[in-house]
């Protein structure tokens, strides 16, 4: 995992890892899998994993359409 390695050992880490398209594929459903049991199939679910979920979509779609917004914020409208 990410978080165990230190900063000297990250080169050597990195050249570990699978690049090809199945090994990407494989690390995207891991991390889907464990997201899914840690904050949605749980016994007492609450709505922090939903929300976790919208919150990301909400950042996302402002990054993607950021360089329409900072034209847009500049504009005088009277």
């Amino acid at each position: 995992m990410l978080m165990d390695v230190k900063l000297g050992q990250l080169g050597s880490w990195l050249a570990m890892r699978d690049f090809t398209p199945g090994g990407i594929m494989g690390a995207v459903q891991r991390g889907y899998n464990r997201y899914y049991n840690k904050y949605i199939n749980v016994r007492k679910g609450g709505i922090g994993g939903i929300s976790m979920l919208l919150a990301g979509y909400v950042v996302l779609s402002y990054v993607w359409s950021y360089s329409h917004v900072k034209h847009d914020r500049r504009r005088k409208y009277h």
